[in-house]
């Protein structure tokens, strides 16, 4: 049995996805919603979702996707670890975690070092996951017999994953495009142009195999679905929060502070990284700065196109 804990889209989406391999318990802290999940409006629960707020009666479940924010998790693990042991552990948070500065991974292992830890991510709105789009995600797992298992389990004729044992490389793609997402957005709301979001995009690429490799992953990982193929879809798609959200601040215009953008505290999480390992990471710290308002765009855009001159 499955169980997807975190009903805000994402997970909500997942659960209707895997109705199609059997039953699917969806649990949520409040929920407020019965037949359909007001964010995914259009996307009515398959009978085969059982959608509850009882905790235990999903921690009883063998496989667990924990679908929770990034920044929430760790809280989460801390008052739950002790019931997770030994359960296999699928994490889909896009993020770094703001008081450890490492991945969900990790702080998974913290928390509940008995349990077997895998990171589904990449390329995915969950709009189009919840209505049977053709989807391609990555699988990491260190245990090549776990991820088998969870990839076999997983996959359904709609939703194709692919395995790897870089488990450092798939979380940290799935994070740092996040960060270059918001980047590209504020470079179109800005108007700016196309030529510099690509510029962005490019150069952004550039500073998160810098700090994936930095941090142990393999290079190869980040040109894949979790690293490139993520990247190029949040920064080019309004289906991405990240993008809208630098798009807002790229054309001062006003943002509802309650929609989740975990780009944002994982470019300070970055920016932290940077000073304490002495990192350069110019895109990552300025929209660290632009997200917390300590800049203008004018000047942030001045600050990175006054860089010395280097080969690429």
């Amino acid at each position: 049995m499955i169980a997807v804990l975190g009903a805000g889209a994402f997970g909500t989406a997942l659960a209707v996805a895997l109705t199609a391999n059997g039953p699917v318990t969806l649990w949520g802290r409040q929920i407020g919603w019965r037949g359909e999940n007001p964010r995914l409006p259009g996307v009515t629960m398959p009978d085969a979702v059982t959608v509850t707020d009882d905790l235990p009666a999903a921690l009883a479940c063998d496989t667990i996707l924990l679908a929770l924010p990034a920044q929430a998790l760790g809280a989460f693990l801390a008052d739950q670890g002790a019931h997770l042991s030994g359960r296999a552990l699928v994490s889909t948070a896009k993020g770094i975690d703001l008081t450890r500065l490492t991945g969900p991974s990790a702080l998974i292992a913290a928390h509940v070092p008995e349990a077997r830890v895998s990171v589904l991510t990449g390329p995915s709105f969950a709009a189009d996951i919840a209505r049977g789009l053709p989807t391609a995600l990555t699988l990491a797992a260190t245990d090549a017999t776990l991820g088998a298992a969870l990839q076999a389990g997983l996959s359904t004729p709609v939703l194709r994953l692919y395995r790897t044992t870089d488990v450092a490389g798939a979380e940290l793609g799935g994070a740092l495009k996040n960060v270059i997402a918001i980047a590209a957005g504020v470079v179109i709301g800005a108007g700016l142009g196309d030529s510099a979001r690509a510029a962005i995009i490019t150069r952004g690429f550039s500073e998160m195999t810098r700090l994936a490799t930095h941090l142990g992953a393999r290079p190869e990982t980040l040109t894949g679905l979790s690293g490139l193929g993520d990247l190029v879809l949040t920064c080019t798609s309004d289906g991405s929060r990240n993008f809208r959200f630098g798009r807002a601040i790229g054309a001062a215009a006003p943002w509802d502070a309650a929609i989740t953008v975990e780009g944002a505290a994982t470019a300070r999480a970055l920016d932290r990284l940077a000073l304490r390992d002495g990192l350069d990471l110019p895109i990552a710290r300025m929209v660290a700065r632009l997200a917390e308002g300590a800049v203008s765009v004018e000047k942030a855009m001045d600050a990175l196109l006054a860089r010395p001159l280097k080969e690429e």
